[in-house]
């Protein structure tokens, strides 16, 4: 038997000669419905094909070492930027106190003014200090009040500054006041600064880099130092106030995120997939105000934190640029702390409950809970406490269908559209036939 006779008796898709093939006009708008039928789910299946979907993973938080970046900007519109302090500490027993590196202290007018910002060109109140130490003699040597001078000081052993006298009383612990009869303040006539500053407010804007570990910040009033096991803050002149005045720790908070901002298209894209999830919901105190009356107030913010990853399609784990927390932070300038070379993203959402009370103690009748007792005592200001998450989420981009997919699903839509559109082909060709019949019977 021939070669080709085996395979003949194989075939599996039988064919009619022409002359047994019957055309109908049916049957061409049956074909053509069903071409048009495929171009439309062939489209369907390209689109498909080319979507981009977010993909949560929850995964254990390995991560060691690590820093973070808290971004903020808070107004307090009834205590003056020299009496604000902004305090960093955590549990490895790292403090910084008067953290000024990445932060801005905005000077603002007076509520009954409006509240609008003063030119910032007036901020810097420690620069004209400086000024003024230049124009001194070279062998002058400032005392420091029984003070010893601090480490820091412009010329060693000395303090030539109001600053530098502030700054050895907090060594020692001891209350600074106004600065009366201080040789070096009544010379740059610290206390007229400070009441002309008495009604105005401060804006705290900008970034500081942390350790990734549970820790605090908080405002509060005063020069910080530390007595023995405690951290304490020079409260006399935020308590004393002035003609009139009467500060307090009412607070707007414009915005407070952990880590870097995601970009808007990244958020439009997450939030497709149909997620709560926005920089809005990454960032739940944006926005928030609170107001007191009293200055023996204290509000205190816990924060849970959630370290979060981005990580945009075509991302490889083992590409160059992608573990930029593992380069040394101080290569890397803040608000880029989090940022790969390939768009992907580490950064924080948080979750936060909050608390308020006043100082002077006693119960939360006005807040309708007159079984809740105040403690008594502890510092005026406004107080941050954050805790980190062992859990972190992994929200990975991924094609919707991978491209064999795609051209199973193209096999898919041509072979069942042929194969349902020949059936009905079949159906009304058979149906006609059996109508010509009954009315030529």
């Amino acid at each position: 038997m021939p070669a080709k006779s085996r395979f003949t008796r194989l075939d599996a898709f039988t064919k009619t000669v022409e002359d047994a093939r019957v055309r109908t006009t049916s049957g061409g708008i049956v074909t053509l419905t069903s071409l048009l039928l495929i171009l439309y789910l062939v489209w369907g299946e390209w689109a498909d094909y080319r979507r981009i979907t977010v993909h949560p993973e929850l995964i254990v938080d390995k991560g060691r070492g690590e820093k973070m970046e808290i971004h903020m900007n808070i107004s307090f519109p009834r205590v003056p930027c020299e009496l604000l302090t902004l305090d960093v500490m955590d549990v490895s027993g790292e403090v910084q106190t008067g953290v000024m590196h990445g932060v801005n202290r905005v000077r603002l007018r007076a509520e009954s003014e409006g509240g609008g910002e003063i030119d910032r060109a007036a901020l810097e109140l420690g620069k004209a200090d400086e000024d003024a130490s230049k124009h001194l003699d070279p062998e002058y040597c400032g005392g420091c009040y029984g003070a010893p001078a601090p480490a820091n000081a412009i010329k060693p052993g000395c303090c030539n500054t109001c600053a530098e006298v502030r700054e050895a009383y907090a060594g020692v612990s001891w209350s600074f006041g106004r600065g009366e009869n201080v040789e070096q303040c009544d010379r740059e006539h610290y206390s007229e600064h400070l009441d002309e500053q008495r009604r105005e407010g401060c804006r705290i804007e900008g970034g500081i880099r942390v350790n990734k570990v549970v820790g605090n910040f908080h405002f509060a009033p005063g020069k910080s130092f530390s007595n023995g096991n405690m951290h304490v803050h020079d409260l006399e002149n935020y308590f004393a106030g002035g003609e009139g005045v009467e500060h307090t720790f009412s607070h707007h908070v414009h915005h407070l995120r952990f880590g870097p901002e995601l970009p808007e298209s990244v958020v439009k894209r997450v939030g497709r997939k149909g997620m709560a999830w926005s920089n809005h919901h990454l960032n739940p105190l944006d926005g928030t105000s609170q107001t007191t009356a009293e200055k023996a107030y204290n509000y205190m913010y816990f924060v849970k934190v959630v370290s979060t990853a981005y990580l945009p399609l075509g991302w490889d784990r083992t590409g160059s640029g992608n573990s930029i927390l593992d380069l040394p932070h101080e290569l890397v300038e803040l608000g880029g702390y989090g940022k790969g070379e390939q768009g992907s993203v580490e950064t924080h959402q948080y979750s936060v409950t909050s608390h308020k009370r006043s100082l002077a103690g006693g119960d939360g009748a006005q807040e309708g809970h007159k079984e809740r007792l105040h403690a008594r005592g502890g510092i005026p200001g406004v107080f941050f406490s954050y805790d980190i998450s062992p859990m972190k989420v992994i929200n990975r981009e991924s094609r919707a269908k991978t491209f064999s997919g795609f051209l199973v699903g193209i096999c898919a839509v041509i072979g069942g559209t042929l194969t349902v559109a020949a059936a009905i082909d079949r159906a009304v060709y058979e149906g006609g036939q059996r109508v010509r019949k009954m009315h030529s019977s």
